[in-house]
C-alpha cells in the first residue's frame, strides 16, 4: 500500500525568548565586577579577603542579582504576556520589556498574529452515500488573551477538534454535486459555525479553506466517462446544428441562382477557376446556352 506523500506546511514554534540575551548580559556584569574586586583585594590583603563573612556576602549579593535579573522578559511586537500572580490572573502585558517577580509570578506568551491550523484528512459520507476524504486549513487569531488562557485548556487543540467536527457535520448533509459545485459556500458555512463557538474562547476565525477533496477511484472513472459522454453529446448537437444551417443556406443560394441565370454562370466560372491550371486536370466546357436550348426543346 502506497503511503500518502502529501506534505503539509508546519507552523512556527511557540514563544522564543527574546530576553535571554538581556538576562545573560546583565547577569555577567556583577560577576565581572566581583572578579575584579576579588582580584584587587586579594593582591592588597590576602588574609583579610579570605574571611568567611566577606566571601559569604559577595556570594549572596551575586545570587540575589541573578534572581532579580531572572524576572526580565521581552515580548515581541506580535506577542502578549498573560501574567499570573500566585495562580491568579493579574494582567496582560506587552509588547516590550516586562518584569515578572520571580517565584511569585509566572507569564505565558501568546502569538496574536493570524495562526494557521492544518485540519487532517477527514473521511466523510455525503447525503447521497458517497464517501469522500477532505482536508482543510483553518486561519484564526487571538483577540482576547485572557480568555484564551483561562477559558480553555489548549485553544489550538480545541479549535482544531471543533473544526473537524463542524466539517464532518456540514458536508455530511450535502450531496456530492453540492460538495463539488458549492465549495465557496461550504467554506463560509463551516467558518461561521466554528466562529460562533470559539468567540467565547477569545478567538476569531479569519477563514477556512478546503484544500483537497479525494473521491474513490471507481467514482472518478464514472465521472470521467460521464463528462466524456456529455462533451460528445454537445459535439453531436453542434455538428447537427451546423449541418442544418448549411442546408438552409444552400437551399437559399439555389433559389437565388434559379431566379438569376447569370448568377449560375458566374458560379460555374468560379468553379472552373478553382480547378487550377494543373496538367492533370482535364476540363470539358459545355456551353450553358446549348443546355437551355435542349431544355426548351424538351419542354415543347
Amino acid at each position: 500500500m502506497i503511503e500518502d506523500m502529501k506534505q503539509y506546511l508546519k507552523p512556527a514554534g511557540e514563544h522564543e525568548s527574546l530576553g535571554k540575551m538581556l538576562r545573560t548580559v546583565l547577569g555577567l556584569i556583577p560577576v565581572i565586577i566581583a572578579t575584579l574586586v576579588i582580584t584587587t583585594a586579594a593582591r592588597r590583603d590576602p588574609l583579610h579577603f579570605l574571611e568567611p563573612v566577606l566571601l559569604t556576602t559577595v556570594i549572596v549579593l551575586i545570587l540575589l542579582w541573578f534572581v532579580l535579573v531572572s524576572g526580565l522578559r521581552v515580548a515581541a511586537q506580535w506577542e502578549r504576556g498573560v501574567v499570573l500572580r500566585l495562580g491568579k490572573f493579574k494582567s496582560v502585558q506587552g509588547p516590550g520589556l516586562l518584569y515578572i517577580i520571580p517565584i511569585v509570578e509566572s507569564v505565558r506568551f501568546l502569538d496574536t498574529r493570524v495562526l494557521v491550523l492544518n485540519i487532517p484528512r477527514q473521511k466523510v459520507i455525503t447525503r447521497d452515500n458517497v464517501p469522500a476524504e477532505i482536508d482543510a486549513a483553518l486561519f484564526f487569531m487571538i483577540v482576547d488573551s485572557e480568555k484564551a488562557v483561562i477559558s480553555i485548556q489548549d485553544f489550538k487543540f480545541a479549535v482544531g477538534q471543533y473544526a473537524q467536527a463542524a466539517l464532518r457535520d456540514i458536508i455530511g448533509g450535502l450531496t456530492l454535486d453540492e460538495l463539488l459545485s458549492e465549495r465557496e459556500q461550504i467554506q463560509v458555512r463551516i467558518k461561521e459555525h466554528v466562529e460562533e463557538r470559539v468567540k467565547n474562547w477569545g478567538l476569531c476565525v479569519d477563514s477556512l479553506r478546503l484544500q483537497d477533496i479525494e473521491l474513490p477511484e471507481d467514482l472518478k472513472r464514472m465521472m470521467s466517462r460521464q463528462a466524456s459522454a456529455e462533451r460528445e453529446k454537445r459535439a453531436t448537437i453542434t455538428k447537427a446544428e451546423g449541418d442544418k444551417m448549411a442546408a438552409s443556406n444552400l437551399a437559399e443560394a439555389a433559389k437565388i441562382m434559379s431566379e438569376s441565370p447569370i448568377t449560375l454562370q458566374l458560379r460555374t466560372l468560379q468553379t472552373i477557376d478553382g480547378l487550377g491550371a494543373s496538367p492533370s486536370n482535364t476540363v470539358i466546357l459545355f456551353p450553358a446556352q446549348i443546355g437551355e436550348l435542349l431544355q426548351g426543346l424538351t419542354g415543347k
